[in-house]
């Protein structure tokens, strides 16, 4: 199809624009497909900001994909520690150990073989052919789906099968034949930093004067709003359980949420329970062994994609009986100043730095 003086327009103007203003990131200093990759993971769900220092660290320690595919788990998921979403990194090594095994090392110049890798969906594919290899395929991720919507003004957000092949299509209609990497990265610079979902920066946007949702003066209504879905509220008690200067720490089970994290024991609040009760009982339960509850340490708030969870947190010690943990891996007593060494989910970060660095909240 040949591109309308538009499409040529748009495709000029959004890379000369990409050329003067964009951010510098470490990721755009390479073209190893391997690094882009780490980096369009590590992207999903969290800001730049936050991604750089862990892009960096996670280069240093594996600074190829062979060094990933032999790391330990425990090792990657450490590395990954904060960032959430774990199954992204488990992801990230089990392909990575792929590569190695099925395709000489070397990441996938397809898209049909790219997407045979644990964690590599369309978006992440066309992200590391593209700006790796210079492949003609499209991205589309947030940013993408609004910029098309308000462009061509089309009342779709993607949140059907139909609305989501039509952006796909619309995406891949005005890839240039050539930079087409930075062409997609400069879509997603364009919705990150000025072609925002609420009081986007129209004057200052390079694609303003052919923008059919400016020029209808209906910016703020495209793309439609999906439905909200309201976060599940959760209730839980955790017991930092000490005895002779040490304390006890457990590790998830390899399936369910959070798999192979380690964790401080305890769980959900019942109704009509109070924190306190309901940690004796978890105790109880899950450990065989009475507690004495002698200070409330702090309350965490966090929030997760699909719930909200507040966190009491309490000092114990271990009262009587022999622990028969029956719902983790592996348990152990630990010295304080050794719980970094552990993975724990985000929500347990502020236990860990107090008990090991005395940091107060």
């Amino acid at each position: 199809m040949i591109p309308s003086k538009k499409t040529k327009d748009l495709q000029v103007a959004l890379l000369k624009w990409y050329d003067r203003v964009k951010r510098e990131m470490p990721w755009r200093r390479t073209k190893d497909p391997y690094l882009i990759w780490v980096s369009e993971i590590m992207l999903q769900q969290t800001q730049v900001k936050t991604v750089i220092p862990y892009f960096e660290r996670w280069v240093k320690e594996f600074p190829t994909i062979q060094a990933l595919a032999g790391a330990p788990e425990s090792r990657v998921l450490k590395l990954w520690e904060g960032l959430g979403y774990y199954s992204r990194a488990r992801n990230l090594r089990k392909a990575a150990q792929l590569v190695i095994d099925q395709f000489n090392c070397e990441v996938p110049n397809s898209l049909k073989e790219i997407m045979t890798l644990p964690g590599v969906g369309r978006y992440t594919a066309g992200a590391i052919l593209s700006i790796a290899y210079e492949k003609k395929v499209p991205v589309l991720d947030g940013n993408v789906k609004r910029i098309l919507s308000r462009f061509f003004r089309l009342n779709e957000n993607g949140g059907s099968a139909a609305s989501l092949e039509l952006l796909w299509k619309k995406a891949e209609e005005i890839l240039p034949g050539k930079r087409t990497g930075d062409f997609n990265q400069a879509l997603m610079e364009l919705g990150a930093t000025v072609c925002l979902p609420s009081k986007p920066g129209c004057l200052f946007c390079p694609l303003q004067i052919d923008c059919q949702a400016r020029a209808n003066g209906e910016q703020h209504i495209y793309p439609p709003s999906k439905p909200k879905t309201m976060s599940k509220k959760i209730e839980v008690s955790a017991g930092v359980i000490w005895r002779g200067g040490k304390v006890y720490i457990q590790q998830r089970l390899k399936d369910g949420l959070m798999a192979d994290l380690w964790e401080f024991p305890g769980g959900k609040i019942e109704s009509k329970e109070s924190p306190e009760e309901c940690l004796n009982r978890e105790i109880h339960e899950e450990l065989g062994v009475e507690i004495q509850i002698q200070a409330k340490l702090m309350t965490i708030k966090h929030s997760y994609t699909k719930f909200r969870v507040t966190l009491h947190v309490y000092k114990c010690r271990l009262l009587k009986g022999k622990i028969k943990a029956v719902s983790c891996q592996q348990w152990k007593w630990v010295d304080p100043s050794l719980l970094p060494q552990f993975t724990f989910p985000a929500a347990n970060k502020r236990i860990v730095d107090l008990l090991a660095f005395g940091k107060k909240f």
